[in-house]
C-alpha cells in the first residue's frame, strides 16, 4: 500500500520499532542456521530508492558468517561469455546461510536493457529463462524473496541533489545514475515488462513504497518476517569459565610498544 498522504513516522517510533524488528531478524537468523535453511533476498529498484540503507538495517545485528551481502561488480570479460545466471549461482547460500543481493540477475532486465549493455536477443532470453531459473531455486528448497523499492521521480531527484551537495555521499552518484534522470520512462517500461514476465506465483515481486525511507525499511523487514515460517530457537545457557590463577606471567614494559596517539584526548566537550 502506498504511503502517500500519510504522516511521517517520528524518529522515536521508528527507532523503537526498528530495534524490535531487528531482534526478530536475529531469531530468524538462528532459525535459518539451526534448520539449515537457505534464504535469498533480492533488493531491486531505481537508483536512490533506498535499497542500500535498508540492507544495512537488515544485517546490522546479524552474524556476517550467516548473513552476507552480494553486490557484484560489472562482469569480467570471461563472465560475459558464461551463461548469464552463472556468476550469480556462485553466490547462492549453502545450508544455514542468508544472502542479500544488492541488485541481482535483474540487472539484465533494467540497466542493461535501458543502457544498451545487452542485445535485444539477450534481454528476450533473460525474460524467458528467469522464471525457469527461479522455479528451480524454489523447487530445490531455497526461500526466495524479491523486493522492488519504488520511489517517485521528484523524490529521486531530491536524493540525487542531496548527494551532490554532500561530500560524504557524493561517491554514490555514478554516470549511470545521472543518465537515469533523463531516462525515467525507459526504466518504467523496462520494469513493467520485467514484472509481466517474472512476477510468478513461485517467486512474486513485493513492492516497497520508499518515498519515506523509514516507513519503507520497517514495511520491508516486517513483511520478510511474516513471510518466513521461522520460530525462536532455544539457546543453550552460556556461562563464563572461572579465571585461573596467574602462573607468573608479567606484561612487557609499555615503553617497548608503539601505541596510537590519544587523539580523543585533544577533543573538547561541546554543549548541544
Amino acid at each position: 500500500m502506498a504511503s502517500k498522504g500519510k504522516s511521517r513516522i517520528s524518529r522515536s517510533v521508528y527507532e523503537r520499532e526498528l530495534l524490535r524488528l531487528q531482534s526478530e531478524l536475529v531469531k530468524l537468523q538462528e532459525w535459518v542456521r539451526h534448520e539449515g535453511a537457505r534464504l535469498v533476498l533480492l533488493f531491486e529498484g531505481r537508483d536512490a530508492a533506498g535499497k542500500g540503507s535498508t540492507i544495512k538495517r537488515v544485517v546490522e545485528h546479524l552474524n556476517p558468517r550467516v548473513a552476507r551481502i552480494a553486490a557484484l561488480p560489472k562482469p569480467t570479460e570471461r563472465e560475459r561469455t558464461q551463461w548469464y545466471f552463472q556468476r550469480y549461482v556462485e553466490h547462492l547460500p549453502a545450508a544455514g546461510e542468508i544472502v542479500l543481493f544488492d541488485r541481482s540477475w535483474y540487472n539484465r532486465a533494467g540497466v542493461e536493457r535501458v543502457m544498451g549493455f545487452c542485445t535485444p536477443e539477450e534481454h528476450r532470453r533473460f525474460l524467458q529463462q528467469c522464471p525457469i531459473f527461479e522455479r528451480l531455486l524454489v523447487g530445490d528448497g531455497i526461500l526466495l524473496r524479491k523486493y522492488w523499492f519504488s520511489v517517485s521521480r521528484d523524490e529521486q531527484e531530491r536524493r540525487f541533489r542531496s548527494r551532490i551537495d554532500d561530500p560524504m555521499r557524493r561517491w554514490k552518484l555514478s554516470t549511470i545514475d545521472l543518465r537515469s534522470v533523463t531516462q525515467w520512462e525507459d526504466y518504467s517500461r523496462a520494469k513493467d515488462d520485467m514484472f509481466v514476465h517474472t512476477d510468478i506465483a513461485e517467486s512474486p515481486w513485493y513492492v516497497v513504497e520508499s518515498d519515506e525511507k523509514r516507513r519503507g525499511r520497517l514495511n520491508m523487514i516486517a513483511h520478510l518476517l511474516t513471510s518466513v515460517p521461522y520460530n525462536e530457537i532455544v539457546q543453550e545457557a552460556i556461562s563464563l569459565p572461572p579465571r585461573p590463577e596467574s602462573d607468573g606471567y608479567r606484561r612487557p614494559d609499555r615503553l617497548l610498544q608503539t601505541y596510537v596517539p590519544d587523539h580523543a584526548a585533544t577533543l573538547k566537550e561541546t554543549r548541544s
